[in-house]
């Protein structure tokens, strides 16, 4: 695959990629995107500069575009509030009219907002663990319908201590989701944690 545009992607989203001016892909995207959008779990190692933000984004999107509802469908977990205003940051540039806003749940900063967009019916969330645990065990957010799962830098959420935390977030999901799981390092602890729902994808590395 040399172009996006060889994806079976929606024309909206097509167009918004390049708008953006996404033309070619990365390795990561190249080997992530298609097992992705064919309902696939993925587990990868990425560097960060790698482009794999956009290698989970565009699967996201094409199924929130796809399946449109007011309840949380995906949740993105990210060790630091600076990595998760990133991501929403990319997804508001393709997201487009029809997609409502992400909710971002992180701490840090006040939660009033984070509370409202929640409620405020955003199918997807963007979150640190240590906040949305916090969400999870005050009964602020529902997190039973969600399909797709995304552990962005895995293995740094580990390193920092959220083991935890994700154990609680991963107790409360659908047996039934897709998990797509991105680490930059080679430890083990990352693989176990993203194998945890199944692998049907071979792993990419780069």
């Amino acid at each position: 695959m040399t172009s996006f545009t060889e994806l079976p992607l929606s024309s909206a989203l097509q167009q918004r990629l390049a708008t953006a001016q996404f033309i070619t892909p990365t390795p990561i995207q190249v080997q992530a995107i298609p097992c992705a959008l064919e309902g696939k779990d993925v587990l990868a190692t990425a560097q960060t500069g790698t482009g794999k933000t956009l290698a989970f984004l565009i699967p996201v999107i094409e199924m929130l575009q796809r399946e449109p509802s007011q309840k949380v469908r995906v949740l993105v977990l990210l060790p630091t509030r600076e990595l998760a205003i990133q991501v929403n940051e990319e997804y508001e540039k393709l997201r487009g009219k029809g997609l409502s806003r992400a909710a971002l749940v992180i701490g840090g900063v006040s939660e009033k907002a984070q509370i409202l967009a929640v409620r405020g019916g955003s199918s997807l969330v963007v979150a640190t663990p240590g906040r949305l645990q916090d969400f999870i065990t005050r009964k602020l957010i529902d997190l039973r319908e969600i399909k797709i799962l995304v552990l962005d830098e895995a293995d740094r959420m580990l390193d920092m201590g959220f083991l935890p935390a994700l154990r609680r977030i991963l107790a409360v999901l659908p047996q039934r989701r897709q998990t797509l799981c991105f680490h930059a390092g080679s430890g083990a602890r990352g693989h176990r944690l993203g194998a945890q729902a199944g692998r049907e994808c071979p792993a990419a590395s780069l």
